[in-house]
């Protein structure tokens, strides 16, 4: 019973008791937000930033893939010419080292 009656009592007690009032921003708080934001108007932002570093790295991996393609064509070209018969230089050769010795 004793824990019933001081329940009610606190239960009364916060029903009296005000409201708390809002929080207000301080005196010039709003006017001094305004004025960072436009001395803040020239720099650059942080989406700025992060496009313009996406935009260096798609130009140097665009490098990279031009480099790697030129190399990779020229290996596919050498090796192109590494497997070609090579019918006028060693057959000329060949047909000359055979008539020699036939005589």
């Amino acid at each position: 019973m004793k824990a019933d009656s001081n329940l009610d009592r606190l239960l009364r007690s916060a029903a009296k008791a005000e409201e708390p009032a809002a929080p207000e921003a301080p005196y010039g708080f709003a006017t001094r937000v305004v004025a960072m934001w436009r001395a803040g108007a020239g720099q650059t932002s942080d989406v700025a930033e992060l496009t313009r570093f996406v935009r260096r790295i798609g130009a140097v991996a665009l490098a990279v893939v031009a480099l790697a393609s030129a190399g990779a064509y020229s290996q596919f070209s050498e090796n192109e010419q590494r497997s070609a018969p090579q019918t006028n230089e060693y057959a000329i050769a060949d047909s000359a080292i055979q008539t020699e010795f036939s005589q």
